[in-house]
Parts: C-alpha cells; structure tokens; sequence
C-alpha cells in the first residue's frame, strides 16, 4: 500500500476509504465558524491538511455525489489536481449550482480525494501523425 506523509491542523479525522473498494477518501472541512454557500456562489474551503506525495502521483479532488445529487454542490475546478510538489493546505474550490443556500460546517464532509499515479509526457515535434479510422471526428462523432 502506498504510504502519504501528511499533517493534520484540524481535529477532523484524516480522510479514508469508507468502503474496501472505494477509490476516493473523503475530505473534512476545517473550519472556525458556519460558511453559508449561496446559490451561484463559490467558496475554498479549508480542509487542515498537508500532504507529501511521492514523485509520480498527484491527488484528485472531486466532488461528492450525494451533494451534487442532492444539493447542486460541486467542486468547480473537478477534478482538481494537487501536484507532488505542492506543501501547502489542501483547499477545496466548492459552488452552489443549486437554488437555496447551502451551509457547510466543521468536520461536514465536503469532497473526495483519489491518489492517482500518473506520467510525465516529453513532446516530439513531428510533420505529422498516423491515422485512424475516426480521423478528425470530434463531439459527437461517434453516437448520439
């Protein structure tokens, strides 16, 4: 299993799997008073946390689905991306796409997290490519 240095400023349990096949780990908010979301609003949202991530790895941020579902509530920047090299607090980018206000208090879960291993990519400038049966065809090329 993968190890994660972390450090935890809050009093908010660290993020975990809930279930043994989930992919994501949910983030608490860390907070010192209620933050009321209005409708088209958006708002970081601190979380308390640090990471160290290995080389090769970054950590996604998502949205929640139960808030989507329910409330309109994402992550706006989805998925947003926590780079290895990144020390500080890990914030989380919400918006209130629904049409009532939203209150988020300390400890409310408000995110998840999935670890994902990934490549770094070196461009090699060439005069052209190899095709393939699609080609060109973009948005909606391929279906309805």
């Amino acid at each position: 299993m993968l190890q994660i240095k972390v450090i935890n400023k809050s009093n908010n349990p660290l993020p975990k799997y809930q279930t043994i096949a989930s992919a994501g780990m949910d983030l608490h908010a860390n907070l010192q008073k209620t933050i009321i979301l209005q409708p088209g609003e958006r708002k970081l949202i601190p979380t308390g946390l640090f990471i160290e991530l290995p080389l090769g790895y970054e950590a996604q941020v998502r949205p929640r689905s139960g808030l989507a579902l329910k409330h309109g509530i994402t992550v706006l920047n989805s998925p947003g991306t926590i780079d290895a090299d990144y020390r500080g607090e890990i914030k989380v980018l919400l918006v209130n796409h629904g049409k009532e206000e939203f209150e988020i208090e300390h400890s409310d879960r408000i995110a998840q997290m999935i670890i994902a291993r990934h490549e770094q990519a070196e461009w090699i400038p060439v005069s052209e490519i190899n095709q393939t049966d699609r080609g060109v065809g973009g948005y909606g090329s391929s279906g309805k």
